[in-house]
């Protein structure tokens, strides 16, 4: 019996050493069962018992919490005020060669550096239109492709 107490004790802290180096909640629910369990052993149950209740209690806790859980870590992305240039028009300042790299555009009153989507060379004057944002790097493509 006192071995249990042991293990369930040792599950505890290993459960919870597991959820603090990771990023999202994915061992709590298995921390309460091992807690759930090490009470039963302390009340001198079974292994069994101790087994089904570190089972009923993981499954219970994951059930109620997680759908919680989510709604919270499943924020709204926040736009930038960068992300207003996506699919705007810009200007080519410098000729974008990706193979360079090289490239610029000029647009919402800034200058970027761009790359060309396709790898194609768009030459310097030429407009492009604004496909996504990497960084401070912007992809372009050329209204031509």
């Amino acid at each position: 019996m006192e071995v249990m107490i042991w293990v369930w004790l040792g599950a505890i802290v290993l459960f919870g050493i597991v959820e603090a180096v990771t990023a999202g909640l994915v061992s709590i629910w298995f921390a309460a069962g091992a807690l759930a369990a090490l009470l039963a052993t302390l009340l001198q149950l079974n292994i069994w018992w101790q087994c089904g209740l570190f089972v009923a209690v993981s499954a219970l806790t994951l059930v109620l919490t997680r759908p919680l859980i989510k709604k919270y870590q499943c924020g709204k992305v926040t736009p930038t005020n960068a992300d207003r240039v996506l699919g705007e028009q810009a200007r080519v300042t410098e000729t974008i060669d990706n193979a360079v790299p090289s490239g610029a555009v000029y647009t919402d009153g800034k200058s970027w550096t761009a790359r060309s989507s396709d790898g194609s060379v768009i030459s310097k004057g030429s407009m492009v239109t604004v496909e996504r944002i990497d960084g401070v790097k912007l992809w372009v493509s050329s209204p031509d492709t």
